[in-house]
């Protein structure tokens, strides 16, 4: 038998401790022994709930427990997650966390203390919730380049897009729907200003190049200014809007960035629609890898850790090989990172020869349903030179990303 320990029983928290219980059976058979929860950790107390009879609100009675061989954190946050879990792993017992702040801002030093002790620090559900993608990209496409990698890394965010998309409902509207349904948090800003895909993108361009890429040099962008007009006009170039996770692979260089997509019906991206998630890896040798899920939830994130326990049960006493070095990932600039944005611009006199003379030959776009401006689509320029010449407009409606 192997006791383990649960730091926070939160939703994700009680979800392992259901999993566990409900495929015990199957869990325990995978692992090879019976693993058993001797510890929930956690300051709140749960009345009338079995877990009182192993709550305990003093982390020192597991990091001080010889018998406690796997700690499952999944308190979130950075601390004091970080010290907990720092403390554990020094302490000769491996770690399985779903917590993607933690991971993005200490991976590489925590995977090293878990190296030097024989022991694991593994992090599945950090990045794809209930999808695998840190294992697949660490020990399956090991026979690749990797030249991109762009996914749907945040449910609550297209659920958003999605509903704006069917409904023709406004972002307020939406997020207040989300909300009530506990899709979004009453903070949402995480979600919808790109902070929680950016730390994703982070972690899966690490475990894919073996070297640390820092989450705040991440180009991020969020939907909060993505208007139910802007899927007209996409309804209307036959493409849809996604927040993605991008990192590319052009001429040797790598550019990573978090912003609002139009994806045409072609994209792999395109269909996947409500909470779902979706990734998309490209190999130079296996093309393209699609991975597809939930990729949040109690039941499905903490299927993703409780694999993780199993793993770190089977492989007691050896470390698995996972390459993130402390070294920074050599990344290139973002503002020669070249794109075709959609833009919309107010109408007005002499407008339209305004936009030809700074952006050059370019696509317009017009619908019914809108008036009073322009809206048309550039041709491939960088990220700065569009930066420059947007600041030539007294004012810009809205500006998207176009992946066609």
């Amino acid at each position: 038998m192997v006791n383990i320990a649960v730091l926070g029983y939160g939703t994700v928290g009680s979800g392992v401790a259901e999993v566990i219980n409900t495929n015990h059976d199957i869990v325990n058979k995978r692992a090879g022994q019976e693993i058993n929860i001797k510890y929930v950790l956690d300051l709140r107390d749960f009345p009338g709930d079995p877990v009182t009879e192993i709550l305990t609100h003093d982390f020192n009675d597991i990091l001080n427990d010889e018998d406690v061989k796997v700690v499952v954190e999944v308190m979130g946050g950075v601390e004091p997650a970080y010290t907990f879990v720092k403390k554990c792993l020094l302490a000769g017992k491996s770690v399985v966390t779903s917590n993607k702040e933690l991971v993005a801002a200490h991976g590489p030093e925590l995977l090293e203390i878990a190296k030097d002790n024989n022991i694991n620090f593994l992090f599945e559900a950090s990045a794809g919730g209930g999808i695998p993608i840190v294992r697949p990209l660490n020990s399956s496409i090991t026979a690749d380049d990797i030249t991109g990698i762009s996914g749907i890394l945040n449910g609550t965010t297209n659920y958003i897009l999605t509903k704006m998309s069917n409904e023709g409902a406004d972002y307020d509207t939406v997020l207040k729907q989300a909300q009530e349904l506990g899709y979004a948090e009453r903070n949402p800003e995480a979600d919808v200003e790109g902070g929680d895909a950016c730390r994703k993108i982070a972690i899966l361009t690490s475990i894919a190049y073996g070297k640390h890429l820092d989450y705040s040099r991440v180009h991020t962008e969020g939907i909060t200014s993505i208007t139910s007009e802007d899927f007209l006009y996409a309804k209307k170039l036959g493409a849809t809007i996604k927040l993605l996770g991008t990192t590319e692979k052009i001429d040797g260089r790598l550019y990573s960035f978090v912003a609002p997509m139009m994806l045409p019906k072609s994209s792999p991206l395109y269909g996947i629609d409500d909470v779902f998630n979706g990734i998309l890896v490209h190999g130079n040798v296996v093309d393209d890898v699609m991975f597809y899920g939930r990729g949040a939830g109690k039941l499905p994130t903490a299927s993703a850790v409780v694999s993780d326990v199993v793993d770190a049960v089977k492989h007691m006493g050896t470390n698995i090989m996972t390459i993130w070095d402390k070294e920074p990932l050599e990344m290139g600039d973002f503002n020669e990172l070249t794109n075709r944005f959609f833009v919309r611009i107010p109408n007005g006199d002499g407008i339209k020869e305004k936009i030809e003379a700074v952006f050059g030959s370019v696509e317009f776009i017009s619908i019914p349903e809108v008036t009073g401006e322009l809206a048309f689509i550039t041709d491939k320029i960088t990220e700065a030179a569009f930066s420059t010449n947007k600041l030539k407009f007294e004012y810009v409606n809205n500006a998207i990303r176009v992946a066609f």
